[in-house]
């Protein structure tokens, strides 16, 4: 029933921003989808990777075959397309495969079996529809958010030391490698997550069970909620707001090689065509999910989680697509949601919800404080910056003693009772 709650609210929200779109002349999530079932689609490797996930709830052989339909039917759209001079993309066949699996789940599989299935496609198809609404989110917030407040964030950055602009300057430093490698984890966030996302749904083939809490959770949270914040905290970062990739928007060239000077900030206009897509910051969102995850994986998983995070902080700096303070408000974002998340699956407790609410609460005085109280935090930087650093240190202070509390619980549950030696009888 929650499968089928969560389906019927996905697919309403999915029409209501497909209706929204539409208002604005331009496809929405469920066209843009189905339009990749014959025609080349935005990323292969989301599709492949959906498929996937996918696939976990599949033997060995239902896998390998799966793989080899999926690279059959790519070769064969890739020969058609490159014949009548068409976009060039692969993909689809993994996008065939997922919808296949659905119909032999309706048609050919019943009870425990179909569901398990279907929850394998909704998994997949989730993690896609997740990206198509991404995109256009970011559109909507082009066209009903004519202004942003960039200069409030860069003002409130004072007080951190404006971390984008000196990020900006050891990118430029390390040269083409060091750009190349933090684009390369940057753009593939979402790889790394499928990889963690595997580690964790190795057994359900074997156990015909989903775990109660996996990472692919926290993503489509984390993608559900993170636009709606951008539609109520419009930013579009420094890179735009006072670089050279804002033209003529922009208050000034400045990004990375001279900070921002300190005025009265205020709204400004920005172009149609540049989501407003900084605050929170969700690639330093997803990534910190990532890092959570992976912490009870093997070495390598563990070691691969903590780079990924450091490469992606460093190329959210680096680029110039946030300021610290989006980093700031991801990490406790992300948290947050984690917490809400492993209450539900686990039954929700005192120390949970304590720490959600808690979460929830040092999230909107961060963003209260981003809008109102830039100048101040600009003027006392040696206070409000220790005190931002240290709001979100206290938010993952308290996410690892719960987290451990509740392991504690799980331990001294699953442990067997004492075996009790039978006492001799008195006579």
């Amino acid at each position: 029933m929650l499968w089928a709650a969560v389906s019927v609210v996905a697919l309403g929200f999915l029409i209501a921003l497909e209706i929204a779109a539409r208002r604005y002349g331009v496809p929405g999530p469920i066209t843009v989808q189905a339009r990749e079932v014959i025609f080349a689609p935005q990323s292969g490797t989301v599709l492949y990777a959906s498929m996937a996930l996918m696939m976990v709830v599949l033997t060995w052989r239902q896998r390998f075959i799966a793989v080899g339909a999926a690279i059959g039917i790519d070769l064969v759209f890739w020969l058609v397309r490159w014949a009548v001079g068409a976009e060039m993309m692969f993909g689809t066949g993994a996008l065939w495969v997922t919808l296949a699996c659905a119909v032999i789940a309706l048609t050919r599989r019943t009870g425990r079996e179909r569901a398990l299935l279907l929850k394998g496609v909704g998994l997949a198809l989730l993690l896609v529809a997740g990206r198509k609404t991404g995109y256009t989110w970011l559109l909507l917030t082009t066209k009903t958010r004519p202004t942003v407040l960039d200069q409030y964030v860069a003002t409130a950055d004072q007080a951190l030391g404006n971390p984008s602009w000196v990020a900006g300057r050891i990118v430029e430093a390390t040269g083409t490698v060091g750009f190349r490698v933090l684009e390369f984890v940057y753009i593939q966030l979402a790889v790394m997550a499928v990889v963690v996302a595997l580690y964790q749904l190795r057994h359900v083939a074997a156990e015909r069970r989903f775990p109660g809490h996996h990472l692919v959770r926290t993503f489509l949270v984390i993608g559900l909620l993170g636009p709606g914040i951008y539609m109520i905290f419009p930013v579009v970062g420094p890179i735009f707001a006072y670089g050279a990739d804002g033209g003529q928007w922009a208050v000034a060239d400045l990004w990375p090689d001279t900070p921002p000077p300190v005025g009265t900030p205020q709204p400004m206009l920005f172009d149609e065509d540049t989501p407003r897509n900084c605050m929170p910051s969700l690639h330093t969102a997803w990534a910190t999910a990532i890092f959570v995850h992976s912490r009870k994986g093997p070495r390598a998983l563990r070691w691969a989680g903590t780079f990924w995070l450091i490469a992606t902080l460093g190329a959210t700096l680096g680029f110039g697509y946030h300021y610290g303070a989006d980093i700031v408000a991801g990490v406790v974002f992300t948290l947050t949601i984690e917490t809400a998340l492993r209450s539900q699956a686990r039954g929700w407790d005192r120390p949970g919800i304590r720490l959600v609410a808690y979460g929830a609460a040092v999230f909107a005085v961060l963003l209260v404080s981003y809008r109102y109280l830039s100048m101040e935090m600009a003027g006392h930087p040696w206070v409000f910056g220790p005190l931002v650093v240290l709001a979100m240190a206290s938010v993952v202070y308290g996410y690892v003693r719960t987290t451990k509390l509740w392991e504690r619980q799980a331990a001294s549950v699953s442990l067997p009772e004492p075996r009790r030696e039978p006492q001799p009888e008195l006579v």
